[in-house]
């Protein structure tokens, strides 16, 4: 018996997943937060370099005594929110870039939002093509996401450094102090396996297109 390709497809008879109105709805509203987004950013970094900058730093000293809490209590400051009238060259040049760096790992964010939500309009999910973006998209999440939190962590530290707030007494070992957010790296790694979910889905997708 010969087997042959029917290439219309099929009516469940069911309402879609995401409609075409839906699809359209999530793309747009992709790329108004993307853009919204994005000036945010730009007068952030516009920010550090005219006028005072107000951050929080990390505090890594046992020093900064917390007072006023109530008796047999004890505690100590690990960040501080500091005023500075200007931002030195080479951690403000590191605060910019870990903004563009964290800005771009969310538009990647943002970009697969809108392509899946076309895709999904379309009906044209499990495409060659899928699996690529998703999983590109995840690379870049991870790689971009992480380096601009590094980038960050390090300039603030340094500031802290430079404005005293990290004075040391003799003796004291010094650890260094980092806000890291495992989110974009763990949504990166996740957003790669889904791509092997795709691929996975477009073989099956063929192989049931050669049975009918």
């Amino acid at each position: 018996m010969k087997l042959t390709k029917n290439d219309t497809r099929p009516d469940n008879g069911g309402k879609k997943v995401v409609s075409r109105a839906d699809a359209v709805l999530f793309m747009i509203a992709s790329a108004a937060v993307a853009v919204l987004t994005t000036v945010t950013t730009v007068a952030g970094i516009i920010g550090y370099t005219s006028g005072p900058v107000t951050l929080v730093l990390p505090v890594a000293t046992a020093n900064h005594a917390a007072t006023g809490l109530l008796p047999g209590v004890t505690g100590h400051f690990t960040a501080m929110e500091a005023t500075l009238p200007t931002l030195p060259s080479g951690p403000g040049e590191l605060l910019a870039w870990a903004d563009s760096l964290n800005q771009i790992g969310f538009l990647v964010l943002l970009v697969l939002v809108f392509l899946l939500a076309r895709r999904l309009g379309s009906e044209t999910l499990f495409t060659p093509g899928s699996a690529w973006i998703v999983g590109a998209c995840g690379a870049a999440l991870t790689v971009f996401g992480t380096v601009g939190q590094i980038l960050d962590s390090i300039a603030r530290s340094r500031l802290a450094e430079l404005i005293g707030a990290n004075a040391r007494t003799p003796g004291e070992a010094y650890s260094f102090s980092a806000d890291f957010n495992l989110a974009p790296l763990l949504l990166g790694l996740v957003l790669v396996l889904v791509a092997g979910v795709f691929q996975f889905g477009r073989r099956l997708q063929q192989d049931t297109d050669g049975l009918v």
